[in-house]
């Protein structure tokens, strides 16, 4: 599957090191780096209803991470998913009238275009689930073999039985136990099961919380042949094997929003470890909900605002990325004109600031006016600024202090702009355009 295009990044000069990342499974800070190469994966969207700023504010996290760690003179080897075949995605299709292909193939195209206006660094490994049926089936067959994947009867399917996964078989050898990456207990584990495309009242399974592999075809859904019957994948196993197909066996983050928690990211890690006998990932590590309305913003209730309906408004991407950056990428916050209006402000101050206001080429529309710039004199190095810059993200990414340092700065002057604004653009993303 084809990514969107790279956007540059430049290089500063100076002492840069890989961050600190809080990670879910441990609760503590760690340092992310594997040798020389970072390898992340980030869970992809389903594709309907995107890119809501739920969404934005998910991948922007974790394209700030991208930036530490090139900054630290790392590689990057990203890997992502889209998961298109699943259950809402037929559902919404259905509720249009039209093909599932088609609904996925028009939301694959228009999130590309949202990632590439937000500067949002692509993954090298861009990997729809029907492009990689066959090598799922054959992970779910050799899971079977070894006794960690079990049929369950399906008499609604004429083609044979689902195909479930044992979490008690799988934590034997000791790489996964439940609740290793989630550290939740089993009543909330059950609950959010149920609601988040679990099923731990079908009858016939091991365990309630024994995750589906592999979907026996039901007549009209979308169907497969495989090594392992006619049918499609379940949920978590996709990212499994695109991770280890993709990464290998010692991925440095794998990331998502904190709704992926459980079960989709304790599922994903178990089924890595009983394929491969490894722990999927070194750190594990969530974004923050983003709410709107007072509820959670989420397809299922509708309450979403859409960047590519931004977009059209003339809104200019930068901002849109600004406003989302405000916030730390852990925390739940709430999406409001309020907090759109002080980004739209905040480019026009920088620009200001930093050389002039004029208007980057890459937004759509001119940042506001702020009047003339103030002819205070140059209080701040640029050196001292950028150190400050990369040791607000080197914390755990924390945006809303470095953006606090620039906002700093660009109220007192600095005295090589130039120095400033390639950092800013390298690592928060921003581009700024000053005389």
């Amino acid at each position: 599957m084809r990514a969107w295009p790279r956007p540059d990044v430049p290089v500063v000069s100076g002492a840069a090191c890989a961050p600190l990342l809080h990670d879910t499974a441990s609760d503590r800070l760690v340092e992310v780096h594997t040798g020389d190469t970072a390898r992340l994966y980030v869970c992809g969207i389903t594709p309907y209803d995107a890119t809501h700023i739920g969404h934005a504010s998910t991948y922007l996290a974790f394209d700030t991470l991208q930036r530490m760690w090139l900054d630290a003179g790392l590689e990057v080897h990203y890997a992502q998913n889209i998961t298109d075949v699943d259950d809402p995605l037929l559902e919404r299709a259905a509720e249009r009238g039209v093909d599932w292909r088609d609904l996925a193939s028009e939301q694959i195209e228009l999130f590309r275009a949202d990632m590439t206006a937000l500067r949002v660094l692509p993954p090298q490994d861009y990997v729809a689930v029907t492009e990689v049926v066959g090598p799922i089936a054959e992970a779910v067959a050799r899971l079977e073999e070894s006794g960690v994947g079990y049929r369950v009867d399906t008499p609604e399917s004429e083609e044979g039985d689902d195909v479930y996964f044992d979490i008690e078989a799988a934590a034997r050898p000791g790489v996964w136990t439940l609740g290793s990456e989630s550290g939740y207990d089993r009543a909330l584990m059950e609950r959010l099961s149920a609601e988040r495309g679990g099923d731990p009242d079908r009858v016939g399974k091991r365990d309630p919380l024994d995750p589906l592999l592999w979907r026996a075809a039901r007549a009209g859904e979308p169907r497969w042949e495989s090594v392992v019957g006619a049918g499609r994948p379940g949920w978590h196993i996709e990212c499994s094997v695109i991770a280890l197909d993709h990464l290998g066996t010692d991925v440095t983050v794998q990331g998502g929003g904190s709704d992926l928690v459980f079960p989709h990211h304790e599922m994903s890690a178990a089924h890595a470890a009983a394929l491969s006998g490894h722990p999927l990932a070194s750190v594990y590590s969530h974004a923050g909900m983003v709410a709107y309305q007072g509820e959670k913003m989420s397809k299922s209730l509708g309450n979403l605002v859409l960047v590519s309906e931004l977009r059209e408004r003339g809104i200019d991407p930068r901002a849109i990325r600004l406003a989302i950056l405000a916030h730390h990428y852990r925390s739940d916050w709430e999406w409001t004109d309020a907090v759109l209006e002080d980004a739209l402000d905040r480019v026009a101050r920088w620009e200001a600031g930093l050389g002039g206001g004029a208007s980057n080429s890459s937004a759509e529309t001119p940042a506001p006016s702020l009047g003339p710039v103030s002819s205070a004199e140059v209080t701040a190095s640029s050196l001292e600024v950028v150190e400050a810059l990369r040791t607000a993200l080197r914390n755990d990414l924390d945006t809303p202090t470095a953006i606090a340092v620039i906002d700093a700065a660009a109220a007192s002057g600095v005295d090589d702009p130039t120095l400033l604004v390639r950092s800013i653009d390298a690592v928060l993303g921003v581009p700024l355009r000053v005389a």
